[in-house]
């Protein structure tokens, strides 16, 4: 470790005994210090103004201000610290969002100290980070296709439109009124945000509804 850059921290987490042990890690182990404690997101971002640190160690679930929140807030006021959430959630609802927002990585607070360290050293080096089990949900995430918006009959329509079916050949084939296939591409468009059959069909593939 001799002759590297020391990287600089700012622990934010609602629990002292948290941020204590935290400090107590990082302080005994060469090329870290830290800079100040925060005990939620509205702090960190005044601290990380004043401050200036290298990676901001960020709890998501904070009274008084949330992680996801000052992560946004920080990306919005462009600051240079890399953020590494570090937090006992790995739901999809906490990691998607918080990696959206412009976080580096994303940790669990059960990682082994030489992961955590490793970790940090990473994000101070603009690398992402993220956890085995984060990852897995990640890539889970991405791999199954999200729900489609659209009823059942309004997807067999927007598959017949894609075809280049007019609305008497669909009413035909699926025996229903032109009238209703009228009704169903309404609603279609609407769910869709589009105002034409060429851009629900795009929007279709796009959204895997019509596959990819």
């Amino acid at each position: 470790m001799t002759g590297e850059r020391v990287i600089s921290l700012l622990l934010v987490d609602d629990h002292p005994v948290v941020r204590n042990g935290l400090r107590g890690m990082f302080e005994s182990t060469e090329g870290f210090t830290v800079l100040a404690e925060a005990s939620n997101g509205v702090e960190a971002v005044a601290l990380a103004a004043e401050l200036d640190p290298d990676v901001i160690l960020m709890d998501l679930r904070m009274p008084g201000g949330s992680g996801l929140e000052a992560i946004a807030e920080l990306q919005r006021r462009r600051a240079r610290a890399k953020v590494l959430v570090l937090t006992t959630w790995d739901t999809d609802t906490d990691t998607v969002p918080a990696i959206e927002a412009g976080a580096t990585g994303y940790l669990l607070k059960d990682a082994p100290p030489e992961e955590l360290f490793l970790g940090v050293r990473e994000a101070a080096a603009g690398r992402a980070v993220l956890s085995p089990a984060v990852a897995s949900r990640l890539v889970s995430a991405v791999q199954t296709p999200a729900p489609s918006p659209l009823a059942a009959r309004e997807r067999e329509v927007l598959v017949l439109v894609a075809k280049a079916t007019s609305n008497r050949e669909i009413a035909r084939e699926l025996f229903i009124s032109e009238a209703t296939v009228k009704t169903h591409l309404s609603h279609i468009f609407t769910k869709l945000d589009v105002n034409d059959r060429a851009a629900a069909v795009a929007k279709g593939y796009e959204q895997g509804i019509l596959g990819r």
